[in-house]
């Protein structure tokens, strides 16, 4: 079942990358969501950190030269400390029972990486796209 999701979600997002030429944050983040799709509260934490990634991108490419590979590095290593960061501090919190976890390690970071490539906006909403016609797929599939 999990490679249907996978395929399925290459083959779309490729799709919808070719008739646009707008990636949906990775060629895998779409099927994760799809995957994801009946816990919202783990793909708004993958985006807010992936927005995160992407403010930290903008500060240090003012500072450092950062393109292609070396931007796609430092996104995906960001993306997996803030990660393990947040659940860290939000999971020893005293009294505090909500438990906050993003989708992946990688995710975050390959979605930041195309925020900074393509804007912000234009990302969110391919990737919006793509998930529901990966779920879609996967619905009538079943």
């Amino acid at each position: 079942m999990l490679i249907e999701y996978y395929f399925i979600g290459l083959i779309v997002g490729f799709l919808f990358y070719e008739l646009t030429g707008i990636s949906a944050g990775g060629v895998i983040a779409p099927a994760y969501f799809a995957l994801f799709l009946f816990f919202p509260e783990r793909i708004a934490v993958t985006i807010g950190i992936a927005l995160l990634v992407w403010l930290i991108l903008g500060q240090l490419s003012q500072h450092l030269i950062i393109y292609g590979r070396r931007r796609l590095l430092i996104a995906m290593v960001l993306g997996f400390t803030l990660k393990i960061v947040i659940e860290y501090v939000f999971g020893s919190a005293i009294n505090f029972n909500l438990e906050i976890h993003s989708i992946g390690y990688i995710i975050p970071g390959l979605i930041a990486n195309e925020m900074s490539r393509q804007k912000v906006v234009p990302t969110l909403c391919a990737i919006t796209i793509v998930t529901a016609l990966v779920s879609l797929i996967i619905m009538v599939i079943r």
